[in-house]
Parts: structure tokens; sequence; C-alpha cells
């Protein structure tokens, strides 16, 4: 039974999202040593999903797969802060509730993750190290079930084959693993990070429980353009929580807030969720944000880039939704 006066943390209870609640449950303690923690797992929409596709074709799937449950328990007074992925967590929040602040980013960038020359047993075919999405060759099968992703890697390689794939992260290395048909697949490389997993010098993949014989190549932004929010954690809770808001502003980290802020704001003027089209990333230069951004639609990737005053992320991100609304209207004409 929870103690009168406990700050409850919810949180789901794959190893990935555990990881980031430790991380955060962590810092809490260390910021107020005198008030009592504990996380609470609550399993969400998206986790009894697992076996089911992210990117159903012409059928809308609910939004907050991830975080609904978390919230319900903010509303309903059992947590009084609830730990995200960023990029799981909706532009529109429920009435009551906010986001209260965001953990310093990790490395955004995403990873390449594929079958050895040497490594894999039954497997049809390996890559060497270093592997570029250009060197896949024509009818790779690189699975994802990120539209984003799909997009991007048929945009650098046309031919590739992109299979659905879902499950936790050593759930996904274990397919890449053992199913011969598929030869790679791209994961968050914040994600893998956090579950203390390494990419070699060498281009080994390494950690607990990672099957022998995948490679790893992390693509640069250029590359593959990051899901909006991806590497950040976001801290949600009751807007009139005061002792809440207190935990999440000491937590908070204000260039990380106003780079997510431009992203989401970029997400929210396209009109879409987490498994949109789109891609989004922005960086603190000075005093300046700059935003890159992408809209990929049917055979087609437009990109556009701006930068403006660090203290004007919204503004930022619904211009540069502004503007590829625009070349598509213009382009259809």
């Amino acid at each position: 039974m929870t103690a009168p006066g406990t700050v409850v943390i919810a949180t789901r209870g794959s190893a990935l999202a555990l990881a980031q609640a430790n991380l955060v449950l962590a810092r809490c303690r260390a910021a107020f040593p005198g008030l009592s923690f504990e996380l609470r797992i609550i399993k969400t929409t998206g986790d009894k999903l697992q076996t089911a596709s992210m990117a159903q074709q012409g059928k809308e799937l609910p939004k907050g797969l991830f975080t609904k449950e978390l919230e319900a328990a903010l509303l309903e007074r059992q947590a009084h802060l609830a730990v995200h992925s960023l990029k799981d967590l909706p532009t529109e929040l429920p009435a009551g509730l906010c986001l209260g602040g965001v953990c310093e980013r990790a490395d955004v960038r995403d990873a390449l993750i594929y079958r050895a020359a040497d490594g894999l047993p039954g497997a049809d075919r390996g890559f060497p190290p270093h592997l570029t999405v250009q060197g896949l060759p024509a009818g790779a099968a690189v699975a994802t079930s990120s539209t984003r992703r799909k997009a991007q890697l048929l945009a650098l390689r046309p031919g590739l084959k992109t299979p659905e794939l879902r499950g936790n992260v050593l759930t996904r290395l274990r397919k890449l693993a053992e199913r011969a048909e598929l030869d790679a697949t791209v994961l968050a490389l914040a994600g893998l990070a956090r579950l203390n997993y390494t990419v070699t010098p060498q281009g080994r993949l390494e950690g607990d429980g990672v099957p022998a014989g995948l490679l790893a190549a992390i693509l640069d932004t250029a590359v593959m353009l990051p899901c909006v929010g991806q590497g950040a954690i976001g801290l949600e809770a009751r807007q009139e929580d005061e002792r809440s808001a207190a935990i999440c502003q000491r937590l908070n980290h204000y260039d990380t807030l106003q780079c997510v802020s431009a992203e989401r704001a970029f997400l929210a003027a396209m009109g879409g969720g987490c498994q949109s089209p789109v891609a989004a990333h922005a960086e603190v230069f000075g005093s300046q944000l700059r935003l890159r951004a992408a809209w990929f639609a049917p055979g087609l990737v437009r990109r556009a880039e701006t930068s403006g005053p660090l203290d004007q992320p919204l503004e930022l991100g619904r211009g540069i939704a502004a503007r590829l609304k625009a070349e598509g209207a213009h382009e259809g004409r």
C-alpha cells in the first residue's frame, strides 16, 4: 500500500519504459531527498496489441496507444506523474493534463541493425560492417512498422522490402536473428543506449541478450530524419498539481523543451500523430533554433528547413508546417 504523501510515477512495464522511469525516479530522489517516490506499472493498449500492425493500411489506429491508461491514472489521482517516450505522447492532451517538462534529450539518431556476413545460421546472406542504406541490395527486407522509416528507406533505396515488425527492442532483435527472410531493421539509438546496448567501433551490437551475429550502423539525421520527440522523455502531470509542477520544473531541460515544442507544433499543424508520415528535428545554436522537417507523401518526399528565436518554438513549428502544406498544394495544381 502506498504511504500517504508518496509521489506515484506511472510507467509502462516494458524494459525500455522501466529504464526511462527508473532514470526519472533516480533524478527525483536526488533533487527531492525529503520526498518519497514509487513507480506504478500500468499496462497500456499498445502493450496489448504487440501482434497488431502499427501501420494498418486504410485504418485509423487509436491515438495514445501507449499513453491513454497512464493519463487515466493521472486524472483519477492514482498517480502524480507519468513518464513517456515523448514520441508516443499525442500533441493534444486530455483536459486537465499538461506536459510538465522533458529530460535532457539523448541521441536522436536511428541505427540500421542487420545480419553479419559471418553471423547467423539459416541466413541466405549477410553484410559487412558499416553498411549504409544505399549499400543494401535491391529486394533486401528491412523490417519496420514506422511509416516515417519506411518512407525514408524507400526514398534512399527504391526496391527495398519493408515488412512489418512489432514488439519491444529485444523481441525485434530476436526476430531479426531468427527469421532468415529478414535482412535488417531500424531502431532508435536512444532506446538501445537506455537498455545498455552499445555499437562498438567495429560495428557490432552488444548488450545483455542481444543475439550474436548482429551488426549496427548509426544513421546520420541527414539520412534518416527522426520522428518528433525522439530521444526525449516526457513528464506529464495534472495542471493544478503544484507539487508535481515543481518536480517537473526541476527535472526539465530548457533547450530540449524548446526543441521538442517546435517539433510537436509542426506535427500538430500537420494534423498527425506518432504514426504520421512526417519527421522533424530541432537543434539549438546559441539563441537560435534550427528546425528541419519532412513530409512523406506517396512517392514523394518534401523537405524544409527554417531557423528562428529560441523562445518562439511554436511559431517555428507552425510556420514550417504551413510552408510544406503550401508547397504540396502548389504541386497538386
